[in-house]
């Protein structure tokens, strides 16, 4: 399964968008009835939403990551919950990195599940309460802010600065997954990630309504891994762009590039492609792990240029450093007045 969002979405208002805005007007009206009045399941446990305001990818993965790697810190017992987008199980399963691939679970669950217990589950009170009977002490949920299943103690909204919300329209006009007003009413703050200025119009929107904006920026694990070499990059992401952005800015010198669609499977002519090419012009392969992931436990020449290529792999770095601490405290005392309200209530 792949997605890739239309390129119409990340451009000013064209026709497309103004042709299908009758359809984006009633799924607007629909996703903001499910956000303001669908029962949601209260856990016994802190929940921390990481989610985004478009469809694709605004950095939720690394930011869901760098929350988890705090709460462990903190003497928790964190798991995320993922809905497993782009795999083939539609039962809730405990992800086990060593078992299972991405075919079957998603790519994302199984970068979430190297750090943390992580379930996926097409039905996220399912999935959550599997966590909470693994023995999770905090669900952190990549993604599924618009789903409103769950009571959420904490909803941090990741912002992409380069890309914001494209022309802002709602789906199938835009990339925006729920009319901007309603969600913002949800959310406890909103994390920009990157330098770029895409994002802040919406920002100001946040202070204006005084939410908390922290910032951000994904950084590479090891900034000097490919410094001065010479590279083939491959990405199946989002915004591949911003893969080669990340090289560019290590040192690297691109010479030759291929972006395939989000959560995309390399087929065997693709890898082959792909090896031939960096053969032929003496390049290393660099890939993003998100991708890498993907190659891992594969047959044919997979496992070829699974080892071929340079996997960056980056982290996300708060502007302050405290703030994923704040994040987990913040949902902590949450949760501890939610269930006050309701054994006062009952």
């Amino acid at each position: 399964m792949v997605s890739e969002a239309p390129p119409f979405w990340w451009t000013s208002i064209g026709w497309q968008a103004r042709c299908l805005a009758p359809v984006s007007f009633v799924y607007g009206r629909i996703a903001s009835a499910l956000m303001r009045h669908r029962r949601r399941h209260a856990l016994p446990v802190p929940v921390i939403c990481v989610g985004n305001f478009t469809v694709g990818g605004a950095g939720k993965t690394p930011t869901a990551i760098a929350i988890a790697r705090a709460a462990k810190a903190k003497g928790l017992k964190p798991g995320f919950l993922s809905r497993g987008y782009g795999g083939s199980l539609d039962v809730t399963t405990v992800v086990d990195p060593h078992h299972h691939r991405s075919t079957a679970v998603g790519d994302e669950p199984l970068l979430l599940a190297r750090e943390a217990l992580t379930v996926i589950s097409r039905r996220r009170v399912v999935g959550a309460d599997r966590l909470v009977a693994e023995g999770v002490d905090l669900v952190i949920m990549d993604d599924g802010f618009q789903s409103a299943r769950l009571k959420v103690d904490y909803a941090l909204i990741v912002i992409d600065s380069t890309r914001g919300i494209g022309n802002g329209r709602v789906v199938p006009s835009g990339p925006v997954r729920a009319p901007i007003g309603v969600q913002m009413r949800h959310l406890d703050a909103i994390l920009k990630v990157g330098k770029g200025d895409a994002a802040d119009l919406l920002v100001r929107q946040a202070a204006r309504s005084g939410k908390p904006v922290m910032v951000a920026e994904v950084l590479p694990a090891d900034p000097d891994a490919l410094k001065g070499k010479t590279v083939l990059a491959y990405a199946g992401i989002a915004d591949p762009t911003k893969f080669y952005r990340t090289l560019e800015h290590m040192g690297a010198v691109i010479v030759d590039r291929q972006g395939f669609p989000d959560h995309h499977h390399l087929a065997e002519d693709e890898i082959a492609d792909l090896i031939e090419r960096a053969a032929r012009q003496g390049l290393q392969l660099a890939t993003t792990a998100k991708d890498h992931v993907r190659l891992t436990g594969g047959h044919g020449r997979s496992g070829e240029l699974s080892r071929l290529s340079h996997v960056v792999d980056i982290d996300m770095a708060f502007d302050d450093p405290k703030a994923p601490d704040l994040i987990i405290e913040a949902a902590i005392a949450n949760c501890r007045r939610r269930k006050l309200v309701a054994a006062i209530e009952n």
